[in-house]
């Protein structure tokens, strides 16, 4: 019985010390204006800056870095955004900074002989995570693969026939989560990381959007945010995670973060379990009891774009 596919989806570490990034930047420029200035001043010096992108608060543009924040600096950080979530969207949510795991290693695997190509693992993405509802944009894209070639450059992510199709096969691509994150490499703020468990964040605040990181994915596995998302009241998820899926800014790039607020709680990510098929399989490969890692020692398993040395967390077969 064939499916109708869902929707398609949109299109080392170096880690800040105590000083902060050293990089010159629009963010450490604003800094030095404010603490020159005092706060009144400030905000009327800002007041042209604030319209080139998005409407940024003082707060927001005077935070620390992530790493530099204190216990007491992540609480009041937390409730602002609650605030902010319930005055622009209408909606309460509860906003938490979820800690890496110590002794893990996430990774993902994807079984292509059962990959159907019907986007549920889309769709769940783009709800699970509060994505712009108008964009209909989602951190994973499926592409339509002729069978014979691994070529990602042939596949279609806007195919909308019944699946699977003749002929074809079906690879969901999305983040990685490499060992060797080209994309953080190239930050000039350092806004972007890799974690303890393997998954390679974004500090949303703390991000200019300058787009490197995207350019330097290969996977195309970043999004930018063009615009304020767009998300009802009814339909924002309210269990967030600050580096996750809380409601990111407009002119910020964002990621697939393998549902940490999730997957640090000892869940799976929304897009396996929404796979009708079976095809996914996620857990830690630092565990020998747990289904990745058996998967990784009896499957024959591959990465993509091996030859670009990122080595990623992120694995495919074929039961055939």
């Amino acid at each position: 019985m064939s499916e109708t596919s869902g929707p398609t989806g949109g299109p080392g570490d170096r880690r800040p010390g105590a000083a902060g990034p050293t990089d010159p930047s629009r963010r450490n420029a604003l800094k030095g204006l404010g603490a020159t200035l005092g706060a009144a001043a400030f905000v009327t010096a800002i007041s042209p800056l604030r319209n080139l992108a998005r409407t940024t608060s003082p707060e927001e543009l005077m935070q620390k870095h992530y790493k530099e924040l204190d216990s007491e600096e992540k609480r009041a950080i937390l409730r602002r955004l609650e605030e902010e979530t319930k005055l622009e969207y209408g909606a309460e949510a509860r906003i938490r900074d979820h800690a890496a795991i110590p002794g893990t290693k996430f990774a993902y695997a994807i079984n292509l002989s059962l990959c159907n190509g019907n986007g549920k693992c889309v769709e769940a993405c783009h709800k699970e995570n509060n994505h712009d509802r108008a964009t209909n944009q989602s951190y994973i894209r499926v592409l339509e693969m002729p069978i014979g070639t691994m070529d990602m450059g042939r596949g279609n992510t806007t195919y909308d026939h019944d699946v699977p199709a003749k002929g074809k096969f079906y690879m969901p691509v999305q983040c990685q989560q490499c060992d060797e994150p080209p994309c953080t490499d190239v930050c000039p703020v350092q806004a972007t990381w890799k974690e303890d468990d393997g998954i390679v964040v974004v500090d949303y605040n703390w991000c200019i959007g300058c787009r490197y990181c995207e350019a330097a994915c290969p996977y195309h596995a970043r999004r930018f945010n063009w615009r304020k998302p767009e998300v009802p009241a009814e339909e924002v998820n309210p269990e967030q995670g600050l580096l996750s899926n809380r409601i990111r800014p407009q002119g910020v790039v964002e990621k697939c973060h393998f549902c940490l607020h999730r997957t640090r709680e000892g869940r799976l990510p929304a897009c396996l379990e929404a796979c009708s098929t079976g095809a996914r399989v996620f857990g830690n490969i630092l565990d020998p009891e747990s289904e990745i890692r058996w998967i990784l020692e009896n499957k024959r398993v591959f990465v993509l774009k091996e030859e670009l040395g990122t080595k990623p967390s992120f694995f495919y077969f074929f039961d055939k």
